[in-house]
Formats: C-alpha cells, sequence, structure tokens
C-alpha cells in the first residue's frame, strides 16, 4: 500500500465527510480522520489487504462516522455508538449501498468501544476499534514513520475532553443514553463523582500530547 493522507474519492466519501464536520466538533471530527489513517496503517501492518473482507471505502465510513453519536444529530436518546450506528446506517442507506455493507458499518460503529467483541467481528469491525485506539495512543510504533504528518494535518487540540464532554452530554439526556457499564454512562458518573474521567486523566500521560 502507498499509504498517503487522501481520502477515498466519490459521492458517499463526500456526504460522510460533510456530515461530520458540520455536525461534531473540530476536535472529534479530527479524531474521526485519524482513526482512519491510523486503521489503514493497522491494516497494511497485519496484512488486511489482502483480506477478501477488506474494503477501504467501508472503512473510511466507518472510522469517520464512528463517534456520530456525539455530534449535534444525535438526540441522546440510545448510547451514543448505537445512535451514531443508526444515524450512518441511515447515510449509507440514501446512497445505494448494499444492505449487508450497511450492517457491517453499522456493527463497526456499535462496537468500537466494546474490547473483546468487536475484534472478533471481522475485519471492518476490528480496524476500526483498534484504529479509534491508535488514536488513543495503542500500537504507536505501527505509526511512528506517519504520526508526525498525520498530526499537523489533523491536529488533536484537546481531542479527549472534547469527545468526553460531548459523550457525557448525550449520556445525561437519557436513562437509555447512559446506561451502567457502557462507556457514556460510566463517564457521566465519573464526571458526576469526581469532575474528571479516568480517560481524560490517562490522556495525561499518553504518547500524543492533547
Amino acid at each position: 500500500m502507498d499509504f498517503s493522507l487522501e481520502f477515498p474519492t466519490g459521492p458517499l466519501v463526500e456526504a460522510v465527510v460533510s456530515t461530520v464536520r458540520n455536525s461534531e466538533s473540530t476536535p472529534v471530527f479530527n479524531h474521526s480522520v485519524r482513526s482512519f489513517f491510523f486503521a489503514q496503517l493497522l491494516a497494511e501492518h497485519e496484512g488486511c489487504l489482502e483480506d477478501a473482507a477488506y474494503d477501504r471505502d467501508l472503512l473510511f465510513a466507518a472510522t469517520v462516522l464512528h463517534d456520530l453519536g456525539t455530534g449535534s444529530l444525535a438526540k441522546g436518546e440510545a448510547r451514543f455508538e448505537v445512535e451514531g450506528a443508526d444515524l450512518a446506517a441511515s447515510l449509507l442507506q440514501e446512497h445505494g449501498l448494499p444492505a449487508a455493507d450497511v450492517d457491517r458499518v453499522w456493527e463497526a460503529i456499535a462496537l468500537h468501544t466494546s474490547p473483546g467483541i468487536a475484534e472478533r467481528r471481522g475485519v471492518l469491525s476490528y480496524l476500526t476499534r483498534e484504529g479509534v485506539g491508535m488514536d488513543f495512543g495503542r500500537h504507536t510504533e505501527l505509526s511512528s514513520g506517519w504520526q508526525e504528518e498525520i498530526h499537523i494535518a489533523y491536529p488533536r487540540l484537546d481531542m479527549v475532553r472534547s469527545l468526553v464532554d460531548a459523550i457525557v452530554e448525550r449520556a445525561a439526556r437519557s436513562d437509555a443514553a447512559g446506561p451502567r457499564y457502557s462507556i457514556g454512562g460510566e463517564l457521566l458518573r465519573e464526571r458526576q463523582a469526581d469532575g474528571v474521567t479516568r480517560l481524560e486523566l490517562a490522556a495525561a500521560s499518553s504518547p500524543w500530547a492533547e
């Protein structure tokens, strides 16, 4: 793979970028795009590019849309991963993607905060979760040749705090949006109890400077 900071092309990609840019904060938008680039680097490292199930366009959709449930389109009626997956599925359906591809993207987004499950649900769910995780500092050795260029193009801008703010705000809207033991529910409870979450505290020691 000749890695670059180029997106795939086509009307769907344009719709994905427009939807995310117009509904999410800039730090969260940048995080979503970085997750795509990191997921591609992981795919190359692990030989996923040769897997028949690998699809760069679907990986772009799943990673860039994975936090759609934290943006202005989300109503806080379900946990943010599920609400974001529903919103993403509607967008993909509008652009005529086959039902099986829509379902794969839905699953990848809905499971991206579910360790031990996403990794066992196919290459798209695995790469989506791990690409997101790399943007939180996992597997930094895989991106050492590109991380500076990626971060210059899409800076962090205190991403973790911005993302946690958005997740917590939506989790507080209804019991269904912040159920016990969901990441949204736990971040909400940590903020209410301590004023800061473990995710934010961990960011202070992340290899990526926030």
